[in-house]
């Protein structure tokens, strides 16, 4: 194998040819293909990809609260918006742990009953309100999606309670 000695010109070559060309780099050409298939997915298009990704298996009243609910808060329980992701939630953290000890299918966080769902969302919400570093310095930011997020658990969990008593009667 042979080192080639030029390394030092073959990047100025690179450069000037970078600098002087209107062609995009890679990233910028991924930056922009990303950026139109967001611009041509409907904003209810997009929340139900991100629901198929918590429960795919939910009963539909399961997915129909969930979706009211995203509605109303703003902000679904996966912290992911069309431009990318406000910041890691419960929900989502809960997915990769189930992913990585492979106790529970991660895409179907839900479960398959609303009791199911009602449980990951407690959990959610316990996890919430009892974080493993609790003087944590955060950006305002990421304070306000956070105030999102309790309020998507705490809203999801009142209409997953009111499902189950209706059912019950």
């Amino acid at each position: 194998m042979q080192v080639n000695s030029n390394y030092q010109q073959n990047i100025r070559l690179y450069e000037n040819r970078q600098k002087s060309s209107e062609a995009p780099t890679f990233a910028q050409y991924v930056a922009e293909k990303d950026e139109e298939q967001l611009q041509s997915v409907s904003a209810a298009d997009f929340e139900e990809r991100v629901l198929q990704n918590a429960g795919p298996n939910a009963p539909q009243s399961v997915k129909d609260a969930w979706m009211e609910t995203t509605k109303e808060i703003g902000l679904n329980g996966l912290g992911e918006t069309k431009n990318g992701r406000t910041h890691i939630t419960q929900m989502y953290i809960q997915q990769a742990i189930a992913n990585y000890w492979g106790t529970l299918n991660s895409a179907n966080i839900l479960g398959d009953s609303v009791e199911s769902a009602i449980r990951a969302t407690q959990k959610a919400l316990y996890d919430f309100d009892h974080p493993l570093e609790p003087n944590k310095v955060r950006s305002i930011e990421e304070q306000q999606a956070r105030v999102k997020e309790r309020q998507f658990y705490v809203s999801f969990l009142d209409k997953l309670q009111k499902l189950l008593t209706e059912n019950k009667e």
